[in-house]
């Protein structure tokens, strides 16, 4: 069982949602934590709610000298989760080239560049533990999610090989991938979201993952049977169900 008391945590994408509960969670479990995001307002905010435990630095992650200041800002750290991510739904037939470029350039490249930063130093000192947020739609392609969809699958990838190099040295690589969570992502979707979460019941989840010496945890359960599945069924039949 991990201890989190006394530790120290960067949280990237946690203004609000599963971010900023499971801010919430670490601080309870007696860790101090740094949360970013873009936006100083929503900064502002958590940290007032969350208490003398919580402080803030702004960051964009599609900008790597704002990645670079930020992590310097920052300082060393026992662990980092990464949350950050955007969405907007769309199909290949209705490609919107600057949606697409944001979702892979966030999404995914704006981890590697968080990661080329917080990696180097816990390697060198042997020590850390990693939180990567995937989803569920990681697991294979589906229709109308161009750019989400691929961006995930890329997070999915960039975290298992992380935990093949390191998984016998003092790093921790975890990986979490969670289907439908209620937040300002999920409420561009206009079709029906199955066993859609509170940012609540999901991030106790996560820190329940994070507290474990599991590598990965995809949730709700039985809806990730549906996408874990799908692995498993040939191209002519998964594209028949799912297209």
């Amino acid at each position: 069982m991990r201890d989190f008391n006394g530790k120290r945590y960067w949280l990237v994408g946690a203004s609000a949602g599963l971010g900023r509960a499971l801010a919430d969670k670490l601080v309870e479990a007696g860790a101090e934590v740094v949360i970013s995001a873009r936006g100083e307002d929503g900064l502002k905010q958590a940290v007032s709610e969350i208490g003398t435990k919580a402080s803030y630095v702004t960051v964009d992650v599609s900008e790597n000298d704002d990645v670079i200041r930020a992590a310097t800002e920052v300082g060393e750290v026992d662990g980092y989760v990464h949350l950050a991510g955007v969405y907007w739904p769309q199909g290949a037939k209705e490609w919107d080239a600057d949606q697409v470029n944001a979702m892979c350039d966030i999404n995914f490249t704006g981890l590697a560049r968080v990661l080329g930063q917080v990696v180097p130093n816990m390697v060198q000192r042997d020590g850390g533990h990693i939180v990567i947020t995937s989803s569920l739609t990681g697991f294979r392609g589906l229709p109308g999610s161009i750019g989400y969809t691929a961006s995930k699958a890329a997070t999915m990838s960039l975290a298992e090989c992380m935990y093949a190099d390191l998984r016998e040295t003092g790093v921790d690589i975890q990986v979490v991938n969670p289907g439908f969570i209620k937040t300002q992502l999920t409420d561009k979707n206009d079709f029906n979201m199955p066993f859609i979460m509170e940012p609540e019941e999901a991030a106790q989840i996560v820190f329940d993952h994070m507290k474990s010496g599991g590598f990965k945890r995809s949730f709700p359960t039985l809806f990730s049977l549906v996408f874990r599945g799908s692995q498993f069924l040939p191209d002519w039949l998964y594209y028949r169900i799912f297209s």
